[in-house]
């Protein structure tokens, strides 16, 4: 059993993968999953030991700490991944291989396995939104971060005049302020990953638009192109590399 743990900015999800599918999913707030120590250890009560423990963190040196806290039951060293020049496939072409973030490289990884025909568009919508794109022969070419929708809303919020923090609607013709700025923000993550996937098709031919994050399913409804949500695509990035560490190893 591999356990996989994806630690976002704002929630933590983790999976435990049997080597052919995942047998459970889940996902806490990084509050609830900072809660004092005498709370239940979130991986205690689910399967029996790993064989293997893999984890992506984005979420700084408190989840890093929090992480090693609760792994540490296991009788397993965890392998916290690192993007590098190549693995599963994919080819890292960013200028400094090592700072391409873990959760976009494992992200990468699920494309390519997922989508091994050709090139894709890679997004990962949640308190950032990520925009990568993934040649047909498996090259990371470059990608795009901006803010996610909450990221957006509460910067409007506290930067322009106090504007309401009120979750709005989408609308195609906006007529009150909370639905306004909720449209505004959607316009901006579509156009972004719609600009996107123009430069990525300008040299690749038909790619597949590939969409996860808590975000993503309200996104995906709002892009034209070819596009599918995928709804733990960087736990199946991890899993994915964790089995070929296990295949490196025999």
């Amino acid at each position: 059993m591999i356990l996989a743990i994806d630690a976002g900015n704002s929630r933590v999800k983790w999976g435990w993968h049997d080597g052919t599918g995942w047998a459970s999913i889940a996902t806490v707030s990084l509050i609830e999953f900072a809660a004092p120590s005498d709370h239940v250890n979130p991986f205690s009560v689910t399967h029996e030991d790993p064989e293997r423990i893999i984890i992506s963190n984005v979420a700084g040196d408190g989840a890093h700490h929090l992480l090693i806290n609760w792994t540490s039951i296991f009788d397993v060293e965890p392998l916290w991944l690192r993007a590098e020049a190549e693995r599963c496939g994919v080819r890292n072409l960013y200028e400094r291989p090592e700072q391409l973030g873990p959760d976009r490289w494992a992200a990468l990884i699920a494309a390519r396995a997922l989508h091994s025909s050709g090139p894709a568009l890679v997004v990962n919508a949640g308190t950032a939104t990520t925009v990568d794109m993934l040649s047909g022969d498996g090259r990371f070419l470059g990608g795009a971060i901006l803010p996610g929708v909450e990221l957006m809303r509460f910067v409007l919020h506290e930067h322009t005049g106090r504007l309401p923090l009120d979750e709005g609607q989408y609308r195609d013709t906006p007529r009150k302020t909370s639905d306004a700025i909720e449209s505004g923000c959607r316009h901006a993550q579509a156009g972004a990953v719609e600009r996107m996937y123009r430069v990525l098709r300008d040299v690749e031919l038909n790619p597949l638009c590939i969409v996860a994050g808590g975000a993503g399913r309200a996104l995906v409804d709002q892009l034209s192109m070819p596009r599918r949500y995928v709804e733990n695509l960087v736990l199946d990035g991890l899993a994915r590399i964790a089995l070929h560490e296990r295949t490196l190893a025999k």
